[in-house]
């Protein structure tokens, strides 16, 4: 009967099949997050490297057997999948005059291959990502048996963040072609930007924390893993007798007073921050390999599905690949460049005559989805052997 289903699919209005495709993906995110919280994660406890490396391997895997679904699906067009699919146009190579993005007829091998670089090149543009949830963290002096739960609570508000922007931007740049050109430009100076200039190191100063402040009070003291408390004092604790545990007290009496937040909330709404200045980098570098939004949405969403996992296995080592950093930055430009020699030609006869200059028919120029795949990869395993081979001095003298 599935079979049938699926088969007949192809003969249906691709539209609405399609968001049975996305429903399905979106059910398969949310049962694996209620499981992690509700039955492996019910109980705060501070995740150890073993914990952390098994969770990132089954992330890590889920997301290539996904692959194999995306091949599968777009290949037999599982629920319209890759048909009347937005596809960057390869005539626009030959024909100055051919537009850059046409729908059409996307195939398994060419799907599965840009679901791949997008998951990959979405998956290390997250290593940056670490360092600053790392320092937030830190900062806020968050327990790690209660990081777990702000990174947790932190990926449902990116996934519902991502969600829009990345179907906004795939409406964007089906009917706008030129946008791929401040996509590609936007890149390009964010790869810029990384390599010259530091940001601040003071979460308290971001403009966000200071208006949270504004609307509640804020505790300075946590309050087990709440993010809102009524306690006007820290809370107390006693040891369990029997299990030795620490069990918190209940609050003195006449000790309760307006709610307030905790540093657990602000540790959270930092970052969702950040997650939200990554994806205004992230989202545009994956439009560079494909503006089909299904692709597009769930490499994107299983990337930072692993992030969190990521974290508790890199926070404490990241900083030895010193390289890291500047093969992002390497690889951002490489998108970015990626992009305007996509986009940019078809439009520099035109932009020459508003200067007075007669520049002719350009062609355009496309990298293809394996290029990419092999760029992206080389630059981050030579990043990680030249971490290894040529350590910092403070890493040198341990």
């Amino acid at each position: 009967m599935l079979n049938l289903l699926l088969a007949a699919s192809a003969d249906a209005p691709a539209l609405g099949l399609k968001f049975w495709a996305y429903a399905g993906f979106l059910a398969i995110v949310v049962f694996c997050l209620a499981l992690d919280l509700g039955v492996f994660h019910r109980e705060a406890h501070e995740v150890s490297m073993k914990e952390a490396a098994t969770w990132s391997a089954i992330w890590v895997t889920l997301s290539l057997v996904f692959s194999v679904f995306v091949y599968h699906a777009y290949e037999r067009h599982w629920l319209g999948l890759g048909l009347d699919t937005p596809m960057y146009n390869s005539a626009s190579a030959t024909n100055p005059d051919a537009p850059p993005i046409i729908r059409g007829e996307v195939r398994g091998l060419d799907a599965a291959e840009q679901y791949l670089v997008g998951y990959i090149v979405e998956f290390s543009l997250a290593m940056d990502n670490i360092f600053v949830i790392a320092m937030i963290l830190s900062f806020f002096a968050v327990p790690g048996k209660y990081q777990h739960r702000v990174l947790f609570w932190g990926i449902v508000g990116a996934v519902l963040m991502r969600g829009g922007m990345i179907f906004l931007g795939a409406e964007l740049v089906m009917r706008y072609s030129w946008s791929l050109i401040i996509f590609g430009a936007f890149l390009l100076l964010t790869a810029g930007k990384m390599a010259l200039i530091r940001g601040t190191s003071d979460p308290s100063m971001n403009i966000v924390v200071r208006l949270a402040k504004k609307v509640l009070p804020l505790r300075d003291f946590h309050d087990g893993q709440n993010f809102f408390t009524r306690r006007t004092l820290p809370p107390t604790y006693a040891r369990d007798p029997v299990s030795g545990e620490l069990i918190q007290d209940p609050p003195p009496v006449g000790s309760l007073g307006r709610l307030a937040m905790t540093p657990l909330f602000l540790a959270l709404l930092m970052v969702e921050v950040t997650d939200l200045i990554f994806a205004v980098d992230s989202i545009p570098a994956i439009f560079a390999i494909t503006p089909d939004p299904f692709i597009v949405f769930t490499s994107n969403i299983f990337a930072i599905l692993g992030l969190r996992s990521l974290y508790f296995c890199l926070a404490a080592l990241i900083s030895k690949f010193r390289f890291l950093k500047p093969a992002l930055i390497l690889i951002l430009a490489f998108i970015g460049m990626k992009l305007l020699v996509l986009a940019l030609p078809p439009y520099l006869d035109e932009i020459g005559r508003w200067f007075g200059a007669e520049i002719g028919p350009v062609k355009s120029i496309k990298i293809d989805t394996l290029t990419s795949l092999l760029v992206v990869v080389a630059t981050l395993a030579g990043a990680i052997a030249l971490s290894v081979a040529l350590p910092s001095k403070a890493d040198a003298a341990r």
